[in-house]
Order: structure tokens, then C-alpha cells, then sequence
């Protein structure tokens, strides 16, 4: 693609890499196909390659966001299917980030929809502020029936439970079982903190089962993915730097391993952070460092090899690969390895390659897309038949998770119920996942 950038653009480095991301599209169309807005709505511009052709637009003659493009980027769930489909290497994710924040800088939302972002922005990444927000949903759920369209669904997405705050997302170190074998930092996120208290709790069991010794850092907190991804920038770095310093006290106190992160979309984020600081003196190398360490739980488990699963498993899973997982970090094998490791039968879903359309705060903002791709991703799974779904993100299991009555659960519950842990709230009382010790193998008596 032709670029017109003037040199005093190209001093800006966010421009500068939006330039070199432009100049790589061929025009080809590939991530057309691949699209979940295009397969939804067939509008060109709801299509990577048309908000590349409008992003370029409003870049290269340095104008204000008009309303066609904010409709059109908004719809956008930065899935990075695109990414995975194009031939060339377009690195859609960061162009989409520089187009979100140039919209951010020059274009003025209606006053409800400023309201609205303001709010997500503010309650979702802090945990206190959102158990409140919750419990005031659960509240208003009798008037749900007159309420606007998006509070509507975000009263829909609200868990009939929510659980109190979890011991272990307070700041320590759990000590590893047995012999010492790694030391790593946990991630323990915003939402998911309130959300799926289970879920931190089963990563820290299966590591420490697995002799890895947990640091929950003193200062980190939200990876800035939210308000990131609402081109929120000023907001997303500060949360991404508490966390680049926090980690780095424990890199120079007693050295990591791997920093471990059980939210696809979180590790998407931190493993992006040396990109975001790439232009800051004072950090640019901490991030780096940051970056290089970060794993998927399931990425971290699969090197450092799961234990033999101590109860009978063999159920059916259908194994729902985040989109930030699969098009994000380019993880695809781990996961369904290690389930097959622990015994689970894994169904592959059909249009896996599609979002569920939760997208961080997309299914808040863009409610009836949302709906459809929730829809149409729950009947692909559901066509499989399975007995349990595990995801790694929990966005995917809000998500998904309201459109189905099979029990969905995070992977790593899987992996600590097989190993020796608690079965996941989620499946007790169901038939197919009752607990029973493991046989051992039966010896064949030599002839």
C-alpha cells in the first residue's frame, strides 16, 4: 500500500510503525474471509482491510475521527483473526490500538456513550469498585425489562453469585510442594478476581503441586488491556507500568522464572509491553524483560510437563480457543495437549476461528453483534455434544456461558481436578464428574 506521510509525521513513533503496518497490506483480502463482523454483516468497511483503508485516511491527512469511522472501528472486536489469515504480516493489532487512540484524542462520543466507556473504564479494572457495581446489578435486575439496550446486557452478563475476594489474590509468596522447581509471578487480574474466584485458586494449586513456588506481587493489578483497547492510553500505561514495577522488585528480589497469566486477553496485553514502551527510556528494557517472561498457564504447564491425573477423567471437552489465545499469542497446542494429557477427550468446534463476541467490553458496547456471534459460536459448540466447555479467558466464559446450559470451565480447573484438586464448582452434582481415584495399570502376567 502507497503511503503519503510527511517526515514530520513519521517523527511520531506511533506513526512511524502505522505507516510501516500500512505499506505491508496488499490489498489481497484474505482477512475478508476470516472476519467475524464481515461473515456477520458483508459490509466491506466492517472488514479489516476497509478499516485499514479508513484508518489510513484519517492517519495520513492527520483529520479528526468522523462518525463513519468511529462506527466502523468500534465494531471492530480486535480478535486478530486477520492477523492470522494474512499472507503478509500486517500487524493489524497495533495499527487498530494508534487508530483507537488517534479517535480517542479528536472525536466527541454522544454524552451517553462518553458516560458509558467512562464507566468501564473506571469499574471493570479495579476489583473493589466492580464487586460493588455487580452487587448494584443484582439489585436492578426486576427493572432490566425498561433499561437501555447495552445496560441491559450488561445486567445480563452479571453471575446470579458473586463470590467474596479470594486469600489467594493478596500479595505473598506461596511456598511450592516438595522440591522447588520454578518461581514465578501469577497475574491475578481485575475482573476475573470477582468474577471466577476459582480461577486463580486452581493456578495456584496446580503450580504448586507441580513444585513451582507463586508470588502474588505487591503493586500489580490489571494488565491495562481495557482501557487499552478503548483507546485509553494515558490509563492503560499506568496500569501496564505498576505492573512492569512491581514485577521487576520481584525479578531483583528473588528472580522469576516466568510471570503466569490464566486470561488470554491479559497475556495478549503484558506480552505486548515492551512494544507499548518501546519509546520510554526509563522503562523500555524492564518491559522487554517483562514481556519476554510472560507465559499462558497452559504454555508454562506444557514445558514444565503435567502430572499423571489421579482420578478417572475420559470426558468429552469442547475445547474453545480464545481469540487472543489462538490469533493473539499463537497458542494453540498446549491446551489441548495437556487436556489430552490428563485424560479428557477434546472436540475440536466448528468455525473455531470465530469470536464469541465478548472482546473485553465489546459485548457492553456492542450488544446485538455481540448477541449474534455468541449465538452462533454456542450452536458450533453445542453441535459437538460435549459434556463440559474449557476456555481460557474469562470474558470467552461470561460470554459463551449465557447462551448455553452446558457447564463451562476454565482449563486449568480441569487440569487441577485430574491432578489432585477440588472438582470445579461448575460440575458438581453432574453424573459424567464424580470423583473416583484413578486404577492403576493392570499388569499383564508374562506367559
Amino acid at each position: 500500500m502507497q503511503t503519503n506521510f510527511s517526515i514530520a509525521q513519521l517523527a511520531d513513533a506511533d506513526v512511524r510503525e502505522s505507516e510501516k503496518i500500512l505499506r505491508a497490506c496488499v490489498h489481497c483480502g484474505f482477512c475478508t474471509a476470516t472476519c467475524p463482523t464481515y461473515a456477520l454483516l458483508g459490509d466491506e468497511l466492517d472488514s479489516p482491510r476497509g478499516r485499514i483503508y479508513l484508518m489510513k485516511d484519517m492517519l495520513e491527512n492527520d483529520k479528526p475521527a468522523t462518525e463513519q469511522v468511529v462506527k466502523h472501528i468500534d465494531r471492530c472486536l480486535s480478535c486478530l483473526s486477520c492477523m492470522t489469515t494474512c499472507p503478509s504480516g500486517v500487524h493489524y493489532m497495533h495499527l487498530v490500538d494508534h487508530g483507537r487512540a488517534h479517535i480517542e484524542k479528536t472525536y466527541r462520543r454522544p454524552a451517553a456513550d462518553r458516560l458509558m466507556r467512562r464507566m468501564l473504564a473506571t469499574v471493570l479494572p479495579r476489583p473493589g469498585l466492580f464487586r460493588m457495581a455487580l452487587m448494584a446489578a443484582r439489585a436492578g435486575s426486576p427493572v432490566a425489562g425498561v433499561l437501555p439496550a447495552k445496560l441491559k446486557g450488561m445486567l445480563a452478563l452479571a453471575p446470579k453469585r458473586i463470590p467474596g475476594p479470594s486469600a489467594v489474590d493478596k500479595p505473598q509468596v506461596i511456598p511450592a510442594e516438595g522440591t522447588r522447581r520454578k518461581r514465578v509471578a501469577i497475574l491475578n487480574g481485575c475482573a476475573q478476581q470477582v468474577l471466577n474466584t476459582a480461577i486463580n485458586e486452581s493456578t495456584v494449586r496446580l503450580l504448586t503441586r507441580h513444585g513451582v513456588e507463586v508470588v502474588v506481587a505487591k503493586g500489580a493489578g490489571c494488565c491495562g488491556a481495557l482501557n487499552h483497547h478503548l483507546g485509553q492510553t494515558d490509563s492503560s500505561h499506568g496500569f501496564a507500568r505498576a505492573n512492569i514495577l512491581a514485577w521487576t522488585r520481584e525479578i531483583e528480589r528473588g528472580g522469576l522464572d516466568a510471570i503466569v497469566i490464566n486470561t488470554s486477553g491479559c497475556g495478549t496485553t503484558v506480552k505486548d509491553y515492551g512494544f507499548m514502551f518501546r519509546e520510554d527510556k526509563e522503562l523500555a528494557d524492564k518491559a522487554a524483560r517483562i514481556s519476554a517472561l510472560a507465559k499462558d498457564v497452559t504454555e508454562f504447564m506444557a514445558e514444565l510437563g503435567l502430572g499423571e491425573p489421579v482420578v478417572e477423567t475420559g470426558q468429552v471437552v469442547a475445547y474453545h480457543s480464545a481469540c487472543s489465545m489462538q490469533h493473539g499469542q499463537k497458542i494453540k497446542t498446549p491446551p489441548r495437549a495437556l487436556l489430552g494429557t490428563a485424560g479428557f477427550q477434546i472436540r475440536e468446534v466448528p468455525e473455531g476461528h470465530l469470536c464469541c463476541g465478548s472482546a473485553g467490553t465489546y459485548n457492553l458496547l456492542q450488544p446485538e453483534i455481540a448477541t449474534k456471534l455468541r449465538d452462533r459460536k454456542v450452536h458450533n459448540i453445542e453441535s459437538t455434544r460435549p459434556q463440559v466447555i474449557a476456555a481460557g479467558n474469562i470474558g470467552c466464559m461470561t460470554q459463551i456461558g449465557s447462551g448455553t446450559g452446558i457447564p463451562i470451565v476454565h482449563t486449568v480447573e480441569l487440569l487441577d481436578w485430574a491432578t489432585g484438586g477440588p472438582l470445579p464448582e461448575a460440575l458438581k452434582g453432574n453424573p459424567a464428574f464424580i470423583t473416583r481415584p484413578k486404577a492403576p495399570p493392570q499388569v499383564q502376567a508374562a506367559e
